[in-house]
């Protein structure tokens, strides 16, 4: 397949850009969506902490922060609120939808990763790539379940690669708490293509060592998001094409409907990811996890 490839620096997380003829069923198992990026410089402009220091000055430190500047501008916070909060009838009622692509588990001897004695979710990605942005949508409404996030901002993908100014949620600046797992995230450029967050030496790690041809079926895409020691993905879980011509708020707004597309895929692949972590925190919490669909889907993951 043809593909468009960025000049690549440095421990470079990457993104595949997908021409209309590469839209269809990958024949690796993994995700099929998925691109390939530059990294994240690890020099930080003074100017640019200065101006960061003023805005947190200035806002609740639990409330959702809305638009990042990086790439979307004004964004309600109650369109935030409503992707951290799908309604368990919406999600049951949709369940998992069947064309997810099929995600391998790891191999059984992979290691368990743990911050405070809880099992570690990672999420890698950059603010320009439309994959990430469709990938985040799922990834928040599964996680919102096992806990609460904080300062959730929103930005857009490119206005200049596929799929242009794709909404989304972005974890830049952003915080997350639960008493069953630990939310390791970073958004390494903007929309712009500025060096945004620095990867941690974990994250590193991991990305180095997973996101690999061997478990992920690719070499360093992004987005990439790893579920403990249990799966790994690189890609977006559905086409970024059916957020086109869609503003952040009504997206949100379509997620408690069941009726539309938007939710069936987003909510669908929240599902599934809700499955996997359920997996990893022992089937934590009970209300959650216990929902018949979820169980039926982590019989399908075990195999």
């Amino acid at each position: 397949m043809a593909k468009k490839k960025r000049k690549r620096r440095s421990k470079v997380p990457q993104q595949r850009t997908n021409t209309d003829e590469e839209m269809r069923p990958a024949v690796e198992p993994r995700a099929p969506w998925s691109r390939r990026t530059s990294s994240a410089a690890i020099g930080v402009v003074v100017v640019a902490v200065l101006v960061m220091v003023l805005v947190f000055a200035t806002r609740s430190p639990t409330s959702p922060k809305g638009s990042t500047g990086s790439g979307s501008t004004g964004t309600p916070v109650a369109a935030i609120v409503k992707v951290t909060s799908v309604s368990p009838s919406t999600l049951a009622a949709i369940g998992i939808p069947s064309g997810l692509p099929q995600i391998p588990a790891l191999p059984a001897d992979t290691p368990v990763v743990e911050s405070g004695g809880k099992p570690v979710v990672t999420y890698i990605g950059a603010e320009y790539c439309p994959f990430c942005a469709a990938e985040r949508w799922p990834v928040v409404v599964a996680l919102s379940r096992f806990g609460t996030f904080s300062d959730l901002g929103t930005t857009t993908s490119a206005s200049n690669d596929v799929y242009p100014n794709t909404p989304t949620p972005s974890f830049h600046g952003s915080s997350y708490v639960s008493d069953y797992l630990v939310f390791s995230a970073a958004e390494t450029e903007t929309a712009q293509g500025q060096p945004l967050d620095t990867l941690t030496a974990q994250q590193q790690q991991l990305f180095s060592t997973y996101d690999t041809k061997q478990y992920t079926g690719g070499n360093g895409g992004i987005p990439f998001t790893m579920i403990g020691n249990l799966y790994a993905w690189a890609g977006s879980s559905y086409d970024p094409g059916i957020l086109k011509g869609l503003s952040f708020d009504e997206i949100a707004s379509q997620l408690d409907d069941p009726s539309t597309e938007v939710a069936r895929i987003i909510d669908g692949s929240a599902n599934r990811i809700t499955a996997m972590i359920c997996l990893l925190t022992g089937n934590q919490p009970g209300q959650v996890c216990s929902a018949p669909y979820i169980q039926q889907e982590q019989g399908k993951l075990k195999g």
